[in-house]
């Protein structure tokens, strides 16, 4: 039986990585699934229709041969301004998306966390709800809301933990994996480390498994490879992840085509495609998001993961080169699944499933500006697709990557495989790998996006655009979610470095997360260092149902 996933893409970030994700899927059933029909590989993401507007009749599923009509995808696209919404309506993506399923204002929300949470959420709630009810109404058997929002605005951050809060308490049953992606420390928007903190304690509290990108990271992959330049270059790491549709349309224009945020958002897009490519195409080892989440969160308040991609750079050097795809031209997909298999001169193409497997684990591949190789590994997944991949193959190479890393020493097993048969289409004729890494390395991330937010708060500097539609009591809440959240990596990091069954003392760490805070400026009536007792032990935070602690 088909399990079926529901998009719910937040925000400008949200909608435009979403819509490069969509994009892609589109291309890669267009250049694989060679018989025209519905089937099940479709009917994870996609719905089948009859005709083209909002009275189209379902076709079900079936036996899997019926033969293609129109496909509707399985998405609810919120954003308060209407502008890339009106957008993806009007361009070649317009018909894939049910015009009901789109929930949209006019005037933002100001890159303010609070006014897309507290006003834009009660708002909104019954058309969000029932856009959602409606899309889990024609599943025959819903697997996971999958979310693709950013932290550093307002909507996305805000909005976006305002609905995977709404959909914990009216769909409890239902996985919620999370992308979210992480704003560069040096972003123009300069409220965004107070969104950023707010939204991380969100999704420490209501997601089951979030897969955080940092914006950083991307830059950096992209100045590397050298297609960071024209407006890329002049915005650099000033902004999320965005791109716009038209960019999509114009990729032989040569200017669109080195727009840096063009190849950001396709290589995040990348990471989805591989992430669920099992969900959309056979292979001897499937994987789905709820088994990830099973096999890679030990403790449920440990649920962030950090991807990889390797190769990564012939994901967007592939994309550029051959031309865009669309869903509903079928002379351009035969024209372009002939093209992509020509494609065998990149180099990254040519490597082997030995050098694909070692590279998704450097830290040049990591979508995360931290090293996973320098902490401990909680668990691990690695999905791996492409032609002639033999399970040996991959045995052999985690038996080979095991003794290169520090595996928690309560899961030294802790790993979980995926193989798909079909070959990613920016790297059609070789293996491509994606990582997901339960690392304590995460930590940095926090560390960093704590002290940015120290910063402006110490000061108190435009907390008062906060405190007009929220408590103040909400900063104190997720700094202290966020110290636990450190401290717990820390403290598990400790006892894998130390080869101890257990992890160390509580207070040596929140000793050294005390001196930290007072490093970063914390002082007068928050620097608590002196008075504060020992905080809670890390048991508790494994505990799901505990709430934020209140108290700094």
């Amino acid at each position: 039986m088909p399990r079926e996933l529901i998009t719910i893409q937040i925000g400008q970030a949200g909608n435009q990585l979403g819509c490069r994700f969509w994009d892609m899927a589109l291309s890669e059933h267009a250049a694989y699934s060679t018989n025209n029909v519905y089937d099940e590989s479709m009917s994870s993401f996609f719905r089948h229709v009859s005709t083209r507007g909002e009275d189209a009749l379902e076709i079900p599923l079936g036996r899997g041969d019926t033969p293609l009509e129109w496909l509707r995808a399985r998405a609810v696209l919120v954003d308060m301004e209407e502008g890339v919404l009106n957008e993806t309506l009007n361009g070649p993506l317009g018909e894939l998306f049910d015009g009901r399923q789109l929930i949209k204002d006019v005037s933002g929300s100001g890159n303010n966390w609070a006014h897309g949470h507290c006003v834009y959420g009660p708002k909104y709630h019954d058309k969000i709800y029932n856009a959602v009810r409606q899309a889990t109404e024609l599943c025959d058997s819903l697997q996971s809301f999958f979310f693709i929002h950013s932290l550093g605005g307002g909507t996305g951050s805000g909005l976006g933990t305002y609905i995977l809060n709404m959909l914990e308490d009216d769909f409890q049953d239902v996985y919620r994996f999370t992308t979210a992606v992480i704003p560069s420390r040096n972003d123009d928007v300069i409220t965004s480390p107070y969104n950023s903190m707010l939204s991380l304690n969100e999704l420490a509290n209501h997601a089951d498994c979030v897969l955080p990108i940092e914006n950083q990271a991307l830059i950096d992959i992209c100045e590397e490879a050298g297609t960071m330049k024209k407006r890329g270059a002049q915005l650099g790491g000033g902004k999320v992840v965005t791109s716009t549709l038209s960019d999509s349309n114009n990729r032989n224009n040569k200017q669109k085509a080195g727009d840096g945020f063009d190849a950001m958002n396709t290589i995040a897009a990348h990471v989805l495609t591989n992430l669920t490519c099992s969900m959309r195409f056979p292979g001897s080892l499937n994987v789905d998001l709820n088994e990830i989440t099973t096999n890679l969160v030990p403790f449920p308040g440990l649920h962030f993961l950090m991807p990889s991609l390797s190769p990564v750079v012939a994901t967007f050097n592939d994309h550029y080169g051959g031309g865009g795809f669309r869903h509903n031209n079928n002379n351009n997909n035969r024209n372009n699944k002939n093209r992509i298999r020509k494609k065998n001169n990149n180099v990254a193409n040519n490597k082997s499933l030995d050098r694909v497997f070692r590279d998704s684990f450097s830290r040049k591949t990591q979508l995360i500006c931290a090293d996973p190789r320098m902490h401990m590994y909680l668990a691990c997944a690695v999905i791996v697709r492409g032609p002639n991949i033999s399970v040996s193959g991959m045995q052999n190479n985690i038996e080979h990557i095991k003794s290169k890393i520090k595996m928690a020493p309560w899961n030294l097993d802790g790993f979980k495989t995926g193989m798909c048969s079909t070959a990613s289409i920016m790297n059609p004729s070789a293996p491509s790998a994606l990582c997901l890494a339960n690392n304590c390395a995460i930590a940095d991330t926090f560390r960093g996006i704590q002290q940015d937010f120290y910063r402006s708060y110490k000061r108190k500097a435009h907390v008062h655009h906060y405190t007009k539609f929220m408590e103040e009591e909400k900063f104190v809440a997720a700094n202290d979610k966020i110290c636990d959240l450190i401290e717990a990596y820390e403290l598990l990091d400790a006892g894998g470095a130390y080869k101890l069954g257990r992890t160390s003392n509580s207070s040596s760490s929140s000793s050294k997360m005390n001196d930290d805070r007072v490093k970063e400026g914390k002082g007068g009536e928050y620097n608590d260092s002196k008075e504060e007792e020992k905080r809670k032990k890390v048991s508790l935070l494994f505990n799901k149902n505990r709430g934020p602690v209140v108290g700094v």
